[in-house]
């Protein structure tokens, strides 16, 4: 079996096994559709044959009578099949869709950074959407066509053996033709996919920097990339197009070439006494069904076309493995012991792969420290030191290269994802907001949390005021774009931290931005986040450093200096005594 075969039959198994049922009534359905149509012609037939009769009057009528009931029945059989089928392929590429998008966000940040955001939702998105044929009107119409060319050529045989042969070798050699056409379309519509992918891509991430481009007069620069992606698109479309024309094409010519066959072997056995007039008609009929049931498949198959693209990128992506396994074994930490644990990084190095970070060479080196429950470390170091990629560690958004991270002398890498990352907490200084509620927002759309325990923890922060503005209270739809002001935005993501409960914080201290007022509310609530739990600090100001009970100072990637931030403060030879006297943020910078 090829591999595109094996893929189609295996999403298809995959996808409609669950409706297993509805499956069951589409077949039902088919066969009774299938059985209408190729019973028509023999109705029609005995009316020709009846006509010739002195005495038909009866015979006429009733054929007439059974046709028109046949019609009926047949009208309403395609058209509940086509609606079970439809709703077969909705339910499918929606579980599809869901599967997608959960397998992406598993996925881990090196893969995320080699794709952008617009090219995954045209994956998610776009490839799915070109499948919802391919689950329902490929089933409904090709399958139940091929059922229907069964059935005809069998009825054929049965009338003479010579009309069944002739037949039999018309629709070989249209279906030989055809699929010829279809293998060669298929990868012209891979690459039309890929250029839709590419621009969508581009579409996102130009839109998302719109401010700086316009700010830095780059627009025309970007209307030309644009030019130039919608001119591979339409030039790939172009020719996929021709390749579906050629084929169509082909399917006409053999559509002639059958009728040609039937009128001609009609004529002949006629000619012999073989058959009667209403049998040539019969033949006539029924090559003009399989005609037409030989171009639905050409119509199908140019979807296909499609479909068997977006297939291939379906079936690329969900093999896509993540470099970061879940933990096999449970190495969880209880509750107790998790809340606000111990941290240590024991020879840890690690570098970003491909360059996806502009980096040359290692982040970090040889980093080894250790921070006992409940205290705070201060973090220091210029750009590009480390600081934010040792966050990334603790995550587990990527593993080390070299050495061993441990939460309470546990390595994460034997803890499951989800529960470090229930144990972690992170306040950063850009704040991601979700069109949806300011409940959701605030609980990343976790329904377990209660209101009260929402209303609480703002109230606390000082955003009670705030929300009582609200035109809904915590029903509120808030935007993804700027619906808030930073310091809001700041207080909400430190709300964020306080429902999650962890026992770790990591808080990228976010306050230079931010009126005296809003910054007074700041501090307030990183005091308060910070009782009782174990906290690392990316420290920009000297306020957060003199919350730190140990200070750790990354260059170039190694610890250049640790230990307790009151020793280091009376050692006037220490790189962190230098920061203080000539100003921590400007000797950072």
């Amino acid at each position: 079996m090829s591999l595109a075969l094996r893929l189609h039959l295996d999403l298809l198994a995959r996808y409609l096994q669950p409706q297993r049922r509805k499956m069951l009534l589409l077949a039902v359905l088919l066969l009774g559709s299938i059985g209408l149509q190729l019973l028509a012609p023999q109705i029609i037939r005995r009316f020709i044959d009846a006509a010739q009769s002195t005495d038909a009057l009866d015979a006429l009528a009733g054929a007439a009578l059974w046709f028109i009931a046949l019609g009926i029945a047949g009208n309403v059989t395609a058209g509940l099949a086509a609606y079970v089928g439809e709703d077969v392929a909705w339910t499918a590429t929606n579980r599809l869709r869901a599967d997608l998008a959960a397998h992406c966000l598993r996925l881990d940040m090196t893969f995320h950074k080699e794709h952008t955001a617009g090219e995954m939702i045209e994956r998610v998105d776009g490839d799915v959407t070109a499948l919802s044929n391919f689950f329902s009107q490929f089933i409904v119409r090709v399958v139940g066509t091929f059922v229907l060319l069964i059935g005809v050529l069998v009825l054929m045989f049965v009338e003479d053996w010579r009309i069944g042969l002739a037949m039999t070798a018309y629709a070989a050699l249209a279906l030989l033709v055809l699929r010829r056409a279809k293998d060669r379309a298929v990868p012209y519509f891979k690459e039309s996919r890929q250029a839709a992918a590419d621009l969508s891509s581009f579409w996102e991430e130009r839109l998302s920097g719109l401010e700086d481009i316009r700010a830095s007069g780059a627009t025309d620069y970007v209307m030309r990339l644009m030019y130039q992606l919608m001119r591979a698109l339409f030039h790939k479309s172009l020719r996929a197009a021709w390749m579906g024309r050629i084929l169509f094409a082909s399917a006409i010519i053999l559509f002639s070439l059958g009728n040609a066959i039937a009128i001609g072997v009609g004529g002949w056995l006629l000619g012999l006494g073989a058959v009667t007039i209403g049998t040539v008609y019969l033949i006539f009929d029924y090559t003009g069904l399989l005609s037409s049931n030989l171009r639905i498949i050409t119509e199908q198959l140019d979807d296909l076309q499609r479909a068997s693209a977006g297939i291939e990128r379906v079936s690329e992506l969900m093999n896509r493995r993540s470099r970061i396994e879940d933990a096999r074994d449970d190495a969880a930490l209880t509750p107790a012991r998790s809340h606000a644990p111990s941290v240590e990084f024991r020879s840890v190095s690690f570098s970003y792969d491909d360059g996806l970070e502009d980096n040359s060479g290692p982040v970090l080196k040889d980093v080894s420290f250790a921070l006992p429950a409940g205290r705070v470390l201060g973090l220091l170091g210029r750009t590009g030191s480390g600081k934010t990629t040792l966050s990334r560690l603790l995550f587990r958004f990527y593993d080390p290269s070299d050495g061993t991270i441990l939460l309470n002398g546990v390595d994460i890498r034997r803890m499951k994802l989800a529960e470090l990352r229930q144990r972690i907490g992170i306040v950063t200084q850009e704040v991601q907001l979700f069109q949806a509620s300011v409940r959701d927002n605030l609980t990343f759309f976790d329904a377990r949390i209660p209101d009260a325990h929402i209303l609480a923890t703002l109230e606390d922060l000082g955003l009670g005021d705030w929300l009582g503005t609200l035109p809904n209270g915590l029903d509120t739809e808030l935007q993804s774009g700027s619906s808030l002001s930073a310091g809001e935005a700041q207080l909400l993501a430190f709300a964020r931290a306080f429902l999650q409960d962890p026992g770790l914080v990591i808080l990228d201290e976010a306050s230079s931005r931010l009126d005296p007022a809003t910054e007074r509310l700041i501090e307030r609530a990183v005091d308060k986040l910070l009782r009782g739990r174990t906290a690392i600090i990316i420290a920009h100001h000297l306020v957060t450093v003199q919350r730190a009970d140990d200070i750790l100072i990354l260059e170039d990637g190694r610890v250049r200096e640790f230990g307790p931030r009151r020793v280091l403060m009376a050692r006037p030879d220490s790189r962190f005594s230098q920061l203080l006297r000539v100003g921590l943020q400007e000797a950072l910078t």
